[in-house]
């Protein structure tokens, strides 16, 4: 899940990534509706909004929730080159 701003999200995403901005957590709650016994990867650009976006989602009730360290940022320098940096 991307909580960066739908401009963040159009320069470089995951595939099948659901995108609900930090600032809209609150209200789109119900939008998240991982599989029973899955794991919930947030992200952003550099960690920081994922981890609150994370910690709020485990206060909300939802388990096995993580922020992918580094962000989308590191994720690209780690994981996948293809994926633009900004």
């Amino acid at each position: 899940m991307d909580v960066r701003t739908p401009e963040e999200h159009a320069i470089a995403k995951l595939p099948d990534s659901l995108l609900i901005p930090l600032s809209d957590l609150a209200a789109d709650i119900d939008k998240i509706q991982p599989p029973p016994g899955a794991e919930l990867v947030i992200y952003c650009h550099h960690g920081v909004r994922s981890w609150h976006a994370a910690v709020y989602l485990e206060q909300a009730g939802f388990e096995r929730v993580h922020s992918l360290s580094g962000g989308i940022d590191a994720y690209s320098q780690s994981v996948d080159p293809s994926v633009p940096r900004y």
